[in-house]
């Protein structure tokens, strides 16, 4: 069985869908704030001159930079999400690009930081590290990031959450859709191979964000392996959705826990 190209994968994920963009921006986690001081500092210290995010989406991790750097500019082959991020940016700083991580159309070198957050498991390699090579200055940074676990401090939103996931990828499976797995998994030893990286680290921490119910369905809405299923047919009673909106009519507003996990490359 071949591996199914990465457009369909993203458009059975419900990336195109109407309203998914607005739904995404919405309640998926934000750019921690330790990469804004960070990055920087890492690169050489200094104002950055240019910020580039690549899959940069609806622009939740471009938008934040408009603050800390000269121009940031978001690639993104998906028009809706780009038009979204565009409609709501308010910055004059910030623009986005229709382009790819194998062709941005920017000049060579003149990136003091290049970002991918939960983008780079969709990227080729060998075409994706070859474009950061030349768009990112020597001494620049590169830094890929997602989160990896999600922390309530509540028993049973995050059992309920769990729930839909596994039922979100059963009925992925059983409607023939396209599996929702990373394709190239994000490691040190793929930025090492790379060989455009003077030094290499992997990095762990967590960003606090309020959460609550709403922002509990929303979260699982945003994701491919409910939004998916539910676009080909698939009810909310099957992929454990249902039971989810039970749980979060319940669920308190507090403090939510981001667990994240970055690769970090200095450029040679």
């Amino acid at each position: 069985m071949t591996e199914p190209d990465v457009s369909v994968q993203l458009r059975e994920s419900g990336y195109d869908a109407p309203g998914f963009a607005a739904t995404y921006d919405r309640h998926r986690p934000r750019l921690p704030g330790l990469l804004l001081d960070l990055l920087p500092q890492l690169a050489g210290g200094g104002r950055p001159r240019l910020v580039v995010d690549l899959g940069s989406g609806t622009g939740l991790s471009t938008r934040p930079w408009s603050a800390h750097a000269d121009s940031v500019v978001g690639v993104e082959p998906n028009d809706a999400m780009r038009a979204y991020a565009a409609s709501v940016s308010g910055a004059s700083k910030v623009r986005y690009a229709r382009g790819s991580s194998y062709d941005t159309g920017l000049a060579a070198g003149g990136a003091d930081i290049v970002t991918c957050s939960q983008s780079l498991q969709w990227m080729e390699p060998e075409p994706t590290w070859a474009e950061v090579g030349r768009i990112l200055r020597p001494g620049g940074v590169f830094c890929a990031y997602e989160y990896r676990s999600l922390v309530t401090g509540l028993w049973e939103p995050e059992e309920a959450f769990a729930a839909t996931m596994h039922a979100g990828g059963r009925s992925r499976v059983a409607r023939g859709l396209a599996p929702n797995a990373r394709r190239f998994r994000p490691s040190a030893e793929r930025l090492e191979a790379s060989g455009i990286f003077a030094r290499v680290r992997e990095l762990d921490f967590h960003n606090v964000e309020e959460g609550d119910g709403e922002r509990l369905v929303g979260f699982a809405l945003a994701l491919g392996t409910v939004r998916g299923p539910l676009d080909a047919g698939a009810t909310e009673e099957e992929v454990g959705l249902a039971h989810l909106r039970e749980v979060a009519a319940r669920t308190p507003r507090g403090p939510w826990v981001f667990v994240y996990r970055a690769w970090v490359g200095l450029r040679q």
